[in-house]
């Protein structure tokens, strides 16, 4: 949790000092900066599959030509699940009876890239794919004891999204995106595993 704790103030940290900057378009000319609350559902696992709005997203980038940016990107989700008591039979000779706390935490990071179809309009629709790192952890709040596994992997997130300015001169406006993420990590904790952090959901925030 402190890890990620760490990474989530950085990247706030970071986002508050850029808002100056990329909320005034003449500072910055060609680039983009987006701040979104994030909605999420991992998909082909049980562990902790309910879906949540515990998340933020942060993308930063610069048009290298008209249509085409790069840029960095940050993400943090969290999801949950209550699994009432049960027999754990972790071994041929040793077996765990408890209720637990099933947790997802996910860090994703990299490079962005988003290709828009309009340009200087109110509704400026894109496609886009993120690239990068992800760091993972798998947690397991028992009455007494919390089992973890931490983990590192590849992250490729490919997503549709708009940006809608209502009044395009000054470039501060709303941001939508429906996304899916993949993550390589592979975890396991007491009898569960993950084989890869499969995820779809959407992000809603401002876009300047």
């Amino acid at each position: 949790m402190k890890k990620i704790s760490k990474i989530l103030g950085l990247s706030l940290f970071i986002s508050a000092m850029c808002l100056p900057l990329v909320s005034n378009a003449q500072l910055m000319k060609g680039g983009y900066f987006t701040a979104d609350w994030q909605f999420n559902a991992p998909v082909s696992n049980d562990y902790a599959n309910v879906a949540s709005g515990w998340g933020m997203a942060f993308e930063g980038g610069y048009y290298v030509i008209p249509n085409m940016s790069l840029g960095l990107y940050i993400s943090y989700h969290t999801n949950n699940k209550y699994i009432g008591e049960q027999v754990l039979h972790l071994s041929d000779t040793e077996s765990l009876y408890t209720d637990q706390q099933h947790s997802l935490y996910q860090v994703p990071f990299g490079i962005a890239s988003r290709w828009r179809f309009i340009l200087d309009e109110m509704f400026e629709p894109y496609i886009g794919v993120k690239l990068g790192a992800a760091y993972t952890r798998m947690e397991s709040d028992t009455q007494v004891y919390t089992y973890y596994h931490d983990r590192w992997g590849f992250n490729v997130q490919p997503e549709i999204g708009l940006n809608f300015f209502p009044m395009p001169i000054n470039r501060v406006g709303i941001h939508l995106a429906l996304y899916y993420s993949y993550s390589t990590n592979k975890s396991h904790v007491l009898t569960y595993n993950i084989d890869g952090y499969n995820n779809i959901g959407f992000r809603l925030g401002l876009s300047f």
